[in-house]
C-alpha cells in the first residue's frame, strides 16, 4: 500500500486496535481523576518537602549540566501534580493522527511555513530551490546525514518523473522522509513484550530533567490500559526525590512501587524488583534509572552493573532499553543518545516534549545517524498523550495542510 493510501485510512479515524485502547484510557483515567482529588493535598505537601531538598550530587559532565539544571529538573519531575481543568485532564478519543497534528503544532508553523516561502519564491525546481531547501531541514533538526540522503532522493525523483514546478513537492519529501526513517524495517515502534506468563523487564535510561519518570508513569498506564501487571522499580536512589516523584506516579496509576532507603545500590533495587515482580506474576517490570552521579564514567559504570545484575536474572532481559530525550534539546540529544548507546545497548528512543520544540526534525536525525528507532514520544502533558511513534502520522504532521491536495486525489 502506498505511503498516501496508508496515511488516509489512519485519516479517516484509528484503528480497532487503537480505538479499543483510548476508550479503556478514557475510562481509568477517570478512575485516576478520583484518586487524584483524594490525594491531592499530601501529594502537594509531599512535593513541597521535595523541592526543598538538597541536590544529591553535581554535575561534571558539561553537556548534562548546561541543559538540565537541577531547578528545571525538579520543576519538570514534578509537574504532574499540578492541578489541570478537568476537561484537560481527560483523554479524548479523537483521532491519534490529530494528536500528532496537534503535538508537531510547533514545528509545523516554523517548519512548514518556511517550505511555504520557498515553494512562493521558486515556482522552479532548480539546484537553487535545493539549496535553500536543504538549508530550511537542517534548520528544523532534521539532521545533515538524512538531508542529504534526503536531497539525493528528491533530486532522483523529480529527474525521474520530470517534474518541472514546485507544486506538490511537499507531498513528495513527506513520502521521501517516511521511506528514510522506515528504511525497509517494520515494527519500529513494537515493544518487545514476552509471551504472557513470562516477565518483561523495561530499563528506562536518560539524564536528569528530560522527563523520564512522568514517562515511566504514562507507560505504566499505557501497559494497564493492555490488561497487564506492572510493577515499578525505584533504581534512581542517588537523586533527591525521585523515588518519592516515582511513588506518586505508582499510586497515581496503581503500581506498585519498589524501592529502598536513598543512596542504596540500584542494582539491589533491581534483584529485589525483580524477585517481587515474579512472586506477584507481574507481565510488566519498568525500572527507573540515575541520570547523575559524580561524572559519566561513574553513571555509566552503575548502568553496566544493573545491567548485569538484571541479565542474571533473566538471561534475556532487559528486553527492552528505552533511552528517554528531550526533544526541545535538539542536537544534543544526539551526543546523549550516542553516550547511552555506548554503555547499555539502547534499543529504543522515547522522545518526550515534541509538543514543544520547532526543531521536531529531530525524530529522522536520531533514527538516520544512530540506528535507533523512536519507540514513543510525547506529544502532550495528558496521559495518553504518550503515543507509539509512526512515521506516516509524523510526518502529516508535519505538512497537514500541504497534503490536502494529494490526499484528496487517492482512490478510497
Amino acid at each position: 500500500m502506498s505511503f498516501f493510501k496508508r496515511l488516509k485510512e489512519k485519516l479517516m479515524g484509528n484503528t480497532e486496535e487503537e480505538q479499543q485502547q483510548l476508550e479503556q484510557q478514557a475510562e481509568e483515567q477517570a478512575d485516576l481523576e478520583i484518586v487524584d482529588e483524594e490525594q491531592q493535598p499530601e501529594v502537594l505537601e509531599e512535593t513541597a518537602i521535595q523541592q526543598e531538598q538538597p541536590v544529591a550530587m553535581d554535575v561534571v559532565e558539561p553537556i548534562i549540566e548546561e541543559q538540565q539544571e537541577e531547578v528545571i529538573e525538579q520543576s519538570q519531575e514534578v509537574a504532574i501534580v499540578e492541578e489541570l481543568p478537568a476537561e484537560e485532564q481527560k483523554p479524548s478519543a479523537w483521532s491519534i493522527t490529530q494528536k500528532f497534528k496537534a503535538g508537531l503544532e510547533k514545528t509545523r508553523k516554523s517548519f512548514t511555513s518556511k517550505v511555504n516561502d520557498l515553494v512562493a519564491r521558486y515556482r522552479k525546481v532548480d539546484e537553487d530551490f535545493f539549496e535553500e531547501l536543504e538549508d530550511v531541514l537542517l534548520q528544523a533538526d532534521v539532521g545533515f546525514e538524512t538531508v542529504m540522503e534526503l536531497m539525493d532522493k528528491l533530486r532522483f525523483e523529480v529527474q525521474r518523473k520530470n517534474i518541472k514546478d514546485t507544486d506538490g513537492i511537499q507531498a513528495i519529501i513527506s513520502e521521501k522522509l517516511v521511506e528514510i526513517y522506515e528504511a525497509g524495517e517494520e515494527n519500529l515502534t513494537t515493544i518487545n513484550i514476552q509471551p504472557k506468563g513470562e516477565l518483561t523487564v523495561i530499563l528506562f535510561v536518560g539524564v536528569n530533567g528530560v522527563g523520564k519518570t512522568t514517562t515511566i508513569g504514562k507507560l505504566a498506564h499505557r501497559l494497564k490500559s493492555e490488561g497487564k501487571t506492572v510493577v515499578l522499580a525505584a533504581g534512581d536512589t542517588f537523586r533527591a526525590g525521585a523515588i518519592d516523584q516515582l511513588q506518586v506516579w505508582g499510586d497515581r496509576v496503581g503500581c506498585e512501587v519498589i524501592k529502598q532507603a536513598e543512596g542504596s545500590d540500584p542494582a539491589a533495587v533491581m534483584y529485589d524488583a525483580i524477585r517481587a515482580a515474579k512472586n506477584r506474576n507481574a507481565d510488566v517490570l519498568i525500572c527507573d534509572t540515575a541520570g547523575r552521579l559524580q561524572n559519566k564514567v561513574n553513571l555509566m559504570n552503575e548502568l553496566e552493573k544493573v545491567h548485569r545484575v538484571i541479565s542474571r536474572e533473566i538471561p534475556d532481559a532487559p528486553h527492552e532499553v528505552l533511552l528517554a530525550l528531550d526533544a526541545t534539546t535538539g542536537q544534543n540529544a544526539l551526543v546523549q543518545a550516542q553516550m547511552f548507546k555506548e554503555a547499555t545497548n539502547v534499543t529504543g528512543i522515547v522522545l518526550t516534549k515534541l509538543d514543544g520544540t520547532a526543531k521536531g526534525g529531530i525524530v529522522l536525525a536520531i533514527r538516520n545517524k544512530l540506528h535507533i528507532p523512536v519507540k514513543l514520544v510525547g506529544l502532550g502533558e495528558k496521559m495518553d498523550d504518550l503515543q507509539p511513534f509512526d512515521a506516516e502520522r509524523y510526518v502529516y504532521g508535519l505538512f497537514a495542510e500541504g497534503l490536502e491536495k494529494e490526499l484528496e486525489r487517492v482512490e478510497d
